[in-house]
């Protein structure tokens, strides 16, 4: 079956590695970036959310198959775009383009990050700001407390969404199944440049530990996010798919 997927941040990383996957089995991928994609548009702007919204309806009139929602970014300078990035656009992508998914069978996936497993006070009060949709405050407090808050905060945020909605009516009970990926590092160009300084890649290597030889490149990710986008069953909802090496089990063994 041919699929219709849109993609957020098409454009690099695991969300072209995605594209490029699906593309070459066939399937039609609308990409969203920034720039040189089928629909280039700012999300960390209410404006620009609202923009790819009507550019994917004209661009498939007919509906879509999937979203996945690979858009992110990790700022140090900007902590308050990671909450408008990661957050608030991935659900306005979410929540926007759901009236276009053709179901059931429809898949969608959410990209969060291992960071889910980082908490702390200052992380909490900003997870729950997004999950109450205060944006604005989000933002400044995520701008008062820096990007090491900000950003397990907006993947919390976001898995906690995907988790809450997923079994809803109109989601899973309509046969428009959504799901969460959960990235460990991956070398992707928003990491690149910290590998490459020794400091930052021993600090990455010991705060994100992994069984395994090496670190993820982005084709690894984009068959797990390929398989959650084209899936034929419809018994997985609303999980968190760590694909990180074996960093959460590291991190904590005893759980289940």
């Amino acid at each position: 079956m041919r699929r219709t997927i849109v993609i957020t941040g098409s454009g690099s990383g695991m969300g072209e590695a995605t594209a490029t996957r699906l593309r070459a089995k066939g399937h039609r991928v609308i990409g969203v970036d920034l720039q040189g994609a089928d629909v280039n548009v700012d999300l960390a702007t209410a404006q620009g959310r609202l923009d790819m919204i009507e550019q994917v309806r004209a661009l498939a009139p007919d509906g879509i198959d999937g979203v996945l929602t690979s858009a992110g970014v990790a700022d140090f300078a900007r902590p308050g775009l990671v909450i408008s990035v990661n957050y608030f656009a991935t659900i306005a992508a979410l929540e926007g383009l759901h009236p276009l998914l053709r179901g059931p069978g429809a898949r969608c996936v959410a990209v969060a990050s291992t960071a889910v497993l980082i908490s702390s006070p200052e992380i909490l009060e900003l997870e729950e700001l997004c999950i109450a949709g205060n944006e604005a405050e989000a933002i400044r407090l995520a701008n008062q407390y820096g990007m090491l808050q900000a950003y397990p905060a907006s993947k919390r945020a976001l898995s906690q969404w995907v988790r809450r909605n997923s079994v809803a009516p109109e989601w899973a009970g309509s046969g428009k199944l959504l799901n969460v990926v959960a990235p460990g590092t991956v070398k992707t160009p928003m990491i690149a440049k910290a590998l490459a300084d020794p400091a930052q890649a021993s600090a990455i290597r010991n705060g994100s530990p992994i069984a395994v030889d090496d670190f993820a490149e982005a084709p690894a990710l984009a068959e797990v996010m390929d398989f959650l986008l084209t899936f034929e069953g419809n018994y997985i909802v609303g999980q968190v798919f760590f694909a990180d090496g074996g960093t959460e089990v590291l991190t904590r063994p005893g759980t289940i």
